[in-house]
Protein backbone atom coordinates (compact mmCIF):
# COMPACT_ATOMS: atom_id res chain seq x y z
CA UNK A 1 0.00 0.00 0.00
CA UNK A 2 2.80 2.26 1.23
CA UNK A 3 4.60 1.48 -2.09
CA UNK A 4 1.85 1.88 -4.41
CA UNK A 5 1.03 5.78 -2.92
CA UNK A 6 4.82 6.54 -3.81
CA UNK A 7 4.55 5.33 -7.29
CA UNK A 8 1.39 7.52 -7.84
CA UNK A 9 2.97 10.60 -6.37
CA UNK A 10 5.88 10.36 -8.09
CA UNK A 11 3.79 9.20 -11.15
CA UNK A 12 1.89 12.53 -10.48
CA UNK A 13 5.01 14.69 -10.11
CA UNK A 14 6.33 13.39 -13.52
CA UNK A 15 3.28 14.21 -15.35
CA UNK A 16 3.09 17.98 -13.90
CA UNK A 17 6.04 18.04 -15.07
CA UNK A 18 5.39 17.68 -18.29
CA UNK A 19 2.86 19.72 -18.90
CA UNK A 20 4.34 22.82 -17.50
CA UNK A 21 6.04 24.59 -20.60
CA UNK A 22 9.04 26.42 -20.03
CA UNK A 23 8.31 29.89 -20.85
CA UNK A 24 10.02 31.70 -23.97
CA UNK A 25 12.21 34.85 -23.00
CA UNK A 26 9.32 37.01 -24.59
CA UNK A 27 7.21 35.89 -22.43
CA UNK A 28 9.20 36.28 -19.33
CA UNK A 29 10.27 39.37 -20.28
CA UNK A 30 6.88 40.54 -20.40
CA UNK A 31 6.21 39.15 -16.64
CA UNK A 32 9.50 40.95 -15.63
CA UNK A 33 8.06 44.49 -16.79
CA UNK A 34 4.72 43.59 -15.33
CA UNK A 35 6.13 42.11 -11.37
CA UNK A 36 6.26 44.18 -8.78
CA UNK A 37 9.66 45.35 -8.03
CA UNK A 38 10.91 43.31 -5.35
CA UNK A 39 9.65 40.23 -7.87
CA UNK A 40 11.60 42.00 -11.17
CA UNK A 41 15.37 41.24 -9.97
CA UNK A 42 15.24 36.81 -10.56
CA UNK A 43 12.65 37.63 -13.15
CA UNK A 44 15.42 39.17 -15.14
CA UNK A 45 17.86 36.72 -14.26
CA UNK A 46 15.94 33.97 -15.64
CA UNK A 47 15.68 36.32 -18.98
CA UNK A 48 19.60 36.81 -18.50
CA UNK A 49 20.11 33.43 -18.59
CA UNK A 50 17.56 31.98 -21.10
CA UNK A 51 19.56 34.78 -23.61
CA UNK A 52 23.06 33.12 -22.32
CA UNK A 53 21.40 29.65 -23.22
CA UNK A 54 20.51 31.18 -26.67
CA UNK A 55 24.01 32.87 -27.66
CA UNK A 56 25.45 29.75 -26.63
CA UNK A 57 23.24 27.65 -29.04
CA UNK A 58 24.07 30.35 -31.51
CA UNK A 59 27.49 30.96 -31.43
CA UNK A 60 27.55 26.54 -31.50
CA UNK A 61 25.38 26.98 -34.71
CA UNK A 62 27.57 29.57 -36.22
CA UNK A 63 24.91 32.50 -36.25
CA UNK A 64 27.30 34.86 -35.13
CA UNK A 65 25.12 37.62 -35.36
CA UNK A 66 22.09 36.03 -33.86
CA UNK A 67 25.01 35.32 -30.69
CA UNK A 68 25.72 38.87 -30.65
CA UNK A 69 22.71 40.12 -30.02
CA UNK A 70 21.24 37.52 -27.23
CA UNK A 71 24.61 39.07 -25.35
CA UNK A 72 23.47 42.63 -25.77
CA UNK A 73 19.81 41.61 -24.85
CA UNK A 74 21.59 39.60 -21.55
CA UNK A 75 23.81 42.64 -20.82
CA UNK A 76 20.85 44.83 -20.87
CA UNK A 77 18.22 42.47 -18.71
CA UNK A 78 21.23 42.10 -16.74
CA UNK A 79 21.71 45.70 -16.02
CA UNK A 80 17.26 45.61 -15.63
CA UNK A 81 18.22 42.73 -12.77
CA UNK A 82 20.50 45.03 -10.75
CA UNK A 83 18.26 47.92 -11.11
CA UNK A 84 16.05 46.53 -9.15
CA UNK A 85 18.10 44.61 -6.67
CA UNK A 86 19.57 47.85 -5.77
CA UNK A 87 16.53 50.16 -6.03
CA UNK A 88 14.24 46.88 -3.58
CA UNK A 89 16.89 46.13 -1.36
CA UNK A 90 15.85 42.60 -2.25
CA UNK A 91 18.30 39.70 -3.71
CA UNK A 92 21.24 41.35 -3.31
CA UNK A 93 22.82 38.39 -2.96
CA UNK A 94 21.82 35.94 -5.51
CA UNK A 95 21.65 38.78 -7.94
CA UNK A 96 25.16 38.80 -7.82
CA UNK A 97 26.29 35.19 -7.66
CA UNK A 98 23.40 34.40 -10.77
CA UNK A 99 25.50 37.15 -12.68
CA UNK A 100 29.30 36.00 -11.49
CA UNK A 101 28.19 32.37 -13.01
CA UNK A 102 26.81 33.73 -16.36
CA UNK A 103 30.23 35.76 -16.60
CA UNK A 104 32.06 32.78 -15.83
CA UNK A 105 30.05 31.01 -18.67
CA UNK A 106 30.59 33.73 -21.30
CA UNK A 107 34.66 33.54 -20.07
CA UNK A 108 34.13 29.72 -21.25
CA UNK A 109 32.26 30.67 -24.14
CA UNK A 110 34.76 33.33 -25.06
CA UNK A 111 37.68 31.15 -25.39
CA UNK A 112 35.92 28.67 -27.76
CA UNK A 113 35.20 31.59 -30.36
CA UNK A 114 37.04 32.92 -33.49
CA UNK A 115 38.99 36.07 -32.04
CA UNK A 116 36.91 38.93 -34.26
CA UNK A 117 34.33 37.43 -32.20
CA UNK A 118 35.74 37.70 -29.16
CA UNK A 119 35.39 41.65 -27.97
CA UNK A 120 32.00 41.64 -27.77
CA UNK A 121 31.66 38.63 -25.60
CA UNK A 122 34.72 40.41 -23.48
CA UNK A 123 32.59 43.72 -23.44
CA UNK A 124 29.28 42.16 -22.02
CA UNK A 125 31.97 40.11 -19.37
CA UNK A 126 32.89 43.27 -18.22
CA UNK A 127 29.85 45.14 -17.72
CA UNK A 128 28.67 41.89 -15.90
CA UNK A 129 31.72 42.65 -13.78
CA UNK A 130 30.85 46.19 -13.34
CA UNK A 131 27.17 44.87 -12.02
CA UNK A 132 28.61 42.54 -9.31
CA UNK A 133 30.80 45.58 -8.49
CA UNK A 134 27.66 47.72 -8.26
CA UNK A 135 25.86 44.96 -6.26
CA UNK A 136 28.64 44.25 -3.91
CA UNK A 137 29.27 48.11 -2.67
CA UNK A 138 25.42 48.02 -2.38
CA UNK A 139 25.83 44.61 0.01
CA UNK A 140 29.14 45.47 2.03
CA UNK A 141 30.10 49.06 0.85
CA UNK A 142 30.03 51.81 3.82
CA UNK A 143 26.53 53.34 4.31
CA UNK A 144 26.64 56.65 2.67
Amino acid sequence: MYARAIVLLVLAFATSALAMKEESIAELTARAQAAPPDHQAELYVKVAQLELKAADDFYNAGKVDDARSAINALSADSEKATEAATHTHKRLKNTEIDLRKMSEHLRDLKGTLNYEDQAPVQTVIDHLEALRTRLLNQMFGKAR
